[in-house]
Order: structure tokens, then sequence, then C-alpha cells
């Protein structure tokens, strides 16, 4: 059962069956209570068995189940250490593997997309991949150019039919987004869902991704900090692209020195905050698994498939909010968030309050140095998310412009891969050097 495209009834049943495996764990004297989802009812055990569940169900069926996976599992490192731990490693193989294509099947896709000749260009091709995502697979190769010249290459191969199966399980799961706050109580799955079904198109479509990668290859062109392969050749299906050797950031996370996650988070944050000022593009997948560390030193990025458009680089705004209030300009903030959209006309609320809330999450760069941590992360989502907490409260009076909906997503989610790595660098000094309005000018 590897292809994407099983029985819809099949993949339907599957993604059904995850709210009522819940509801049979919770009924195991939990009672009427549990239908709200209240954090104080769901106990670990309860708990731990349908995030397992739900991870193993996603994976497995690729498309936008396995998609929606993989964004959340980046948020790991806000769970309580005693729920996270047992299943870490399953999220890792998540991020990293799923049960792949038959091999009679890559190859008469190959043929479709790079035409019956193929393998006089792919003069090698490996037929176990050597990864896979939401929506495609990897496989190793070498490709003969015009000139015959040979090199490695990585082959991303989209599954038949994952158009389909994307559009159809993001709009099942946005049906059961209350799901999630099982595993992670307080988030809000919705929008993510939501964002991710508006770029289904774009996800799906490999030319634009290679237009996106040559993009980033050209900004990063001999750059002492950050790799982007070359795109080789792309097809509708088929996109093919230099081979990357390095250590995994998945490995890194799991068994690496303090002196290699220290590293691979600061070079996390630079790509982050460069990339639009550079490329006038963001990397909108921070997942592990898109992340190598080269031989050399270099942070490896793939998967382009992802990417907010931003021609003007990060938005003026954000660095100079995040300026005013380390200043502790409460009214300049607050007016600053209103302008923006993220305060409505309507909504009556204490500037200093509006500061207080945001403080907490501005820890990283308001010292020159800062490390970031699973408690770090868990006590900022117990403090936002909490229904106890008074920053929950402030937080649901704030809307998020659509225009900032993407960013944030991609900043959040890059948080909490630094988290995973327990991670400290100067942060400070990648927003001095790359975010627009953080360093006052004259």
């Amino acid at each position: 059962m590897s292809d994407i495209p099983r029985r819809a009834v099949n993949r339907t049943a599957r993604l059904a069956g995850l709210p009522l495996g819940f509801a049979g764990r919770a009924a195991l004297g939990l009672g009427r209570r549990v239908t709200g989802f209240a954090t104080e009812v769901i106990t670990p055990e309860v708990q731990h068995r349908t995030a397992e569940h739900l991870f193993r169900v996603l994976g497995e069926l690729k498309g936008g189940a396995m998609k929606v996976g993989q964004a959340m599992s980046i948020f790991e490192a806000a769970l309580p250490e005693e729920l996270a731990g047992p299943y870490r490693q399953a999220l890792t193989k998540l991020q990293e593997a799923a049960p792949p294509m038959p091999a009679a099947t890559v190859h008469k896709v190959l043929t479709e997309q790079l035409g019956a000749d193929w393998q006089e260009r792919l003069v090698e091709f490996e037929d176990e991949p050597a990864a896979a995502a939401s929506i495609g697979q990897v496989h190793r190769g070498s490709w003969r150019d015009e000139t015959g010249t040979i090199r490695r290459v990585a082959v991303k191969v989209q599954y038949p039919g994952a158009g389909e199966a994307l559009t159809s399980d993001l709009a099942q799961l946005s049906r059961m987004a209350g799901l999630f706050r099982v595993i992670q109580p307080g988030i809000d799955a919705k929008p993510l869902v939501t964002e991710l079904r508006a770029r289904v198109g774009e996800e799906l479509d490999y030319q634009l991704e290679a237009e996106s990668q040559r993009a980033f290859a050209a900004a990063y062109a001999d750059d002492e900090e950050i790799m982007v392969p070359a795109v080789v050749a792309a097809a509708d299906r088929v996109l093919v692209t230099e081979w990357l050797d390095g250590t995994p950031l998945a490995e890194i996370i799991a068994e690496g020195s303090p002196e290699q996650r220290d590293h691979a988070g600061r070079l996390l944050a630079v790509l982050h905050f460069s990339a639009p000022q550079r490329a006038g593009l963001l990397h909108a997948d921070p997942h592990p698994g898109n992340f190598r560390i080269l031989a050399d030193g270099r942070l490896g990025v793939v998967d382009f498939g992802a990417v907010a458009r931003l021609p003007e680089g990060h938005p003026e705004p954000i660095g100079r909010l995040v300026r005013l209030a380390l200043d502790g300009d409460a009214d300049g903030v607050f007016q600053g968030l209103r302008d923006e959209g993220f305060i409505k006309p309507d909504i009556d609320v204490d500037p200093a309050e509006v500061l207080a809330y945001l403080l907490p999450m501005l820890e990283p760069v308001r010292a020159d140095q800062f490390q970031f941590t699973r408690a770090w992360l868990r006590n900022e989502a117990a403090r936002i998310a909490s229904p106890r907490s008074p920053a929950y409260s402030l937080g649901r009076q704030l809307t998020l412009p659509p225009s900032y909906l993407l960013i944030h997503r991609v900043t959040m989610g890059s948080i909490g891969v630094l988290c995973q790595l327990e991670a400290a660098a100067a942060y400070r000094a990648v927003l001095e050097r790359w975010l627009p309005g953080f360093v006052a000018t004259e």
C-alpha cells in the first residue's frame, strides 16, 4: 500500500477514525466532560495514545494528512516533557520518511515527465527512495548533461494523485482541527490547515518550486554560511537538483553536541531573516527534514515548494515594533499594531498590558545571547494558551492580519525547531543585520 491514489473511502475512513479513536480512549472513565477537550480531564495516557495514533495515521497517508503532521511536529518542543519524550522518535520518523511508491510507478512518472529517454540523462537511478515527504519522494541518481559531465542529483517525484489527496485531506482535517488540542492543549490548528489549503496549487507545481529554488541558489551563491543546491531539470511533477550530503538536522537534534546545536540554530536564524532581503523569498517549511549541516559547516537547505514571496523583504513594521517594545514604548507599540491591523479599531485595550503581553516573547533578542529551550517554549505556550492566564484573554483580542499569517507561522515553526535544538546564539545580532526597522535610523 504505497501509492497515494488509494480509494477515497479508505483515506476518509482512516482520517474519520481519528476522533472516533480518541472518543473510545476518552470513554474509559472520563465521561461526557471530555467532549469539550478540557485539559484537566485528558489524562496523560489518553494524550499519549492519541498523539501516537494521530501521527502514525498522518504519516502513513501522506498527502495533506502528512503535511499537517509535519507542520504540527515542529511544535513538539512545546509539549510537556512527560508527553513529548515517548513519541519524539515517532515525530522524527514522520519528518524524514514515509512508505515508498513502487519502482514501476516511479518509472512511469519519470517517462511521462522527462520523456521515454530519461535513462540517457539519468544514467544512474536508485529505485529505493532516499527520503519521502507529503506529496513526493526523493531518489538518488546521476545526471549526464549535454557536455557529458556527470553529477550526483536528487530526483523528486510527485505521487500520482497527490493533488486530489492533498485537497481532500486538508478539507477533512479542517473539520477536525480541534483534535490537535488533545495533544497540545490551547493550540488552534484550523488557521494552519486553512493556510495550507490556500497554497495547495503552489505546493504541487514543481516548475514553480524550481523557480523559487533558482532564486535562492542565486542569492546564496558562494555564501559562506548557507548552501542551496542548483536546479538541474524541472517538469510539472519531477524536479532534479544537485545532491546535498550532510548531517540531517533531525540527527543533530537527537544527538548533536552543544556546539553543533548552537551552530545549526544560528544558521537557521540567519536563513530565516536574511532570505527575504537577499532573495525576496522566505523558506516557509522549517521542519528539520529540510536542513543539513554540511561537512564545511554550512547549512544546506532543500525543498522550496512552500515559500512566502516578500519582494520588499521582511515588512519593516515587524522590526520597528520589536525595537519599540524592547525600548519600553508601550504607546508606540500599540499604535503600530493598530496601524497594521493587529488591534482592530473597535478593540479597547491598555497599551501597557499589550507591551507586557509581548515582552516575554521577545526574550531571545533582548540580550546579546539567548538559549532557546523546550522549557522556555512550554512556559510561553502555557502563558498565552491557558485560559487561566491573564495573557490568554488579551491575546484573544488581537488579530493576525492575512498579510502576516504565513510569516507568523514560519517564525513560530522556526522557533519550535530552535527549541528542539536548545540552541544558544547571538540572535539579536542576526536581527540587527537583516531585519528592516530593528535598528533605528536617524
